[in-house]
C-alpha cells in the first residue's frame, strides 16, 4: 500500500469551522484506493475550541502524529497583546520547529511515497516546503484559498510572510491545489510558469456523515414553532462575511411592517462573533429576528440543516475566488439556500450550477429584503427551488478523495 504524509493543523479534536472535515474525509477513503494516510497535526493545546465528537471517526490503525504547538494570542500573550514576529505568518508559527522534526521522523519509519499539507494554516506549508526540499518527495499543497491578497492580510509583514510562502510553494509544490476555478485562474496568472501544476479540488460533503440523520422530508419539528428560520451554520468573519446589511435589511422588513414580528428568524450557529451580531441587531432593532447559538457536535449541525427552514450563505464579493466549505453540507442536506454573495462569484456559480436561484449581493439591503421576503412567502406555499440530486451526487467526499488518489498517481509518474 502507497502513503501519503498529511500535514495538517485542522483536526480531530478541532472544533469550530468546517475546515476540518477536508482533511479527515481524504484520511477515511484513501484506504480503500490503496494508500495509507499518515496524520501529522498539532498538540490539542494550540486550539481555541475542541470537541471529541470526531475523534471517533479516525480509524484505530491511523498514524497521528501530535507535535508541540502554542497559540500566540493565548498563551504568548501579556495583558492581551504578544510580539508580532510570534504570530507571522499566522498564531501557531511555533508548530513549524516540532512540526519539521516529527515529519522527518515519520518520514524515516514509514516511508511515505508523497507529501501533502494544507492552507488555511500557513504554518502547514511551511513544513511541508521543509520537508519536501530534505526528503525530495513529491509534494501537493493543498491551498483552498488564495493567500496573499489585495488587502489581505492587513498587517505589511504578515501580508509579506504571505507572500513568500507562496512562492516558495508555488515554485516547488509538484501540484498546488485550490477548492475553486476562479482561485486556479487567479494563481495561473500569477504564476504562468507553474501555471500546469496548479489544480482545482473542490470540496464535498461526506455522505457517511448524513446517514444517522433522518431525510429532510422526514423531519417535522421545526427550528422555531411560528417562524420561518434560515439557519447560517459557521463562522461568521467581520469582513469576508460581513452581515451589517443583512441586519439592515432586517430593519427595513420591519419598519414597512411587510412581515409580522417574529415571523422570520436568523439563527447563527457557531458564528464565532456573536458579540457582533448581537451589536448590530441592537443597532438595528431587531433583535427578535436573531438567535446567537453556541458550538454543538458535527452530526447535530447537520440535523439542525435538515430541521431548517431554509439555509444562509454569505460571501463577500472580494472572496468571489473562494467558496465556503459548507456549501456543500447545505447542497446534501436538501433543504432551500438562500445566498447573499455576488452574482458573479464562484460561490454564485456553484449554487447555480446546482439549481439554486435566490441569490441577492451581500452588500445590497434592499435587494436582500426584497430576497427574504419573497423566500418567506415562498417557503410559506412550498414553491422554494431546491438543489439539483445530479449535482448534489457529484459533491460527494468520496468522489473528491478519488480526484485526489489521480492527483498523487501523477505526481508518482512524474517522479
Amino acid at each position: 500500500m502507497k502513503r501519503v504524509l498529511m500535514v495538517a493543523f485542522h483536526f480531530p479534536p478541532f472544533a469550530g469551522s468546517s475546515g476540518v472535515q477536508r482533511t479527515l474525509r481524504f484520511m477515511q477513503h484513501l484506504p480503500a484506493a490503496g494508500w495509507q494516510p499518515l496524520i501529522l497535526s498539532v498538540d490539542p493545546r494550540a486550539y481555541e475550541y475542541c470537541s471529541d465528537d470526531l475523534l471517533k471517526e479516525i480509524p484505530a490503525d491511523t498514524v497521528v502524529r501530535r507535535a508541540f504547538a502554542l497559540d500566540a494570542a493565548r498563551h504568548l500573550a501579556f495583558r492581551g497583546r504578544y510580539i508580532g514576529w510570534t504570530a507571522r505568518p499566522d498564531r501557531w508559527m511555533l508548530w513549524k520547529y516540532a512540526g519539521i522534526r516529527a515529519g522527518l521522523q515519520m518520514i524515516r519509519r514509514y516511508r511515505p511515497d508523497a507529501i501533502w499539507s494544507t492552507y488555511p494554516i500557513a504554518t502547514a506549508h511551511v513544513i511541508g516546503t521543509e520537508l519536501h526540499r530534505q526528503t525530495g518527495l513529491p509534494w501537493l499543497a493543498d491551498f483552498r484559498d488564495p493567500m496573499a491578497q489585495e488587502g489581505y492580510p492587513r498587517d505589511p509583514l504578515t501580508w509579506q510572510s504571505f507572500k513568500n510562502i507562496e512562492t516558495q510553494t508555488i515554485r516547488n509544490a509538484s501540484r498546488s491545489i485550490f477548492t475553486t476555478p476562479g482561485a486556479a485562474r487567479v494563481y495561473r496568472q500569477r504564476y504562468p510558469e507553474a501555471g500546469e501544476r496548479i489544480v482545482v479540488l473542490e470540496n464535498g460533503y461526506d455522505e457517511e456523515s448524513f446517514a444517522g440523520a433522518p431525510p429532510a422530508d422526514q423531519t417535522s419539528a421545526a427550528l422555531n414553532d411560528g417562524a420561518i428560520t434560515l439557519l447560517h451554520s459557521g463562522v461568521v468573519y467581520p469582513e469576508e462575511r460581513d452581515p451589517t446589511q443583512l441586519f439592515e435589511a432586517l430593519r427595513l422588513i420591519k419598519e414597512k411592517h411587510r412581515l409580522a414580528s417574529g415571523k422570520l428568524k436568523i439563527r447563527f450557529r457557531s458564528s464565532g462573533h456573536d458579540h457582533l451580531l448581537k451589536e448590530l441587531a441592537e443597532k438595528h432593532g431587531v433583535q427578535e429576528s436573531i438567535e446567537c447559538c453556541p458550538p454543538i457536535p458535527y452530526r447535530q449541525a447537520l440535523a439542525e440543516m435538515l430541521r431548517a427552514d431554509g439555509l444562509l450563505v454569505m460571501q463577500a464579493s472580494g472572496c468571489n475566488e473562494q467558496i465556503p466549505a459548507k456549501i456543500y453540507e447545505y447542497l446534501r442536506a436538501g433543504r432551500p439556500i438562500i445566498a447573499l454573495t455576488d452574482p458573479v462569484g464562484d460561490t454564485a456559480s456553484t449554487l447555480l450550477a446546482a439549481g439554486v436561484k435566490d441569490i441577492a449581493p451581500l452588500d445590497a439591503a434592499e435587494k436582500i429584503a426584497d430576497l427574504l421576503l419573497t423566500c418567506v412567502d415562498e417557503l410559506l406555499r412550498g414553491k422554494m427551488h431546491l438543489p439539483d440530486a445530479d449535482a448534489v451526487r457529484r459533491a460527494s467526499r468520496r468522489q473528491r478523495s478519488q480526484e485526489l488518489i489521480r492527483l498523487l498517481e501523477a505526481c508518482l509518474s512524474e517522479r
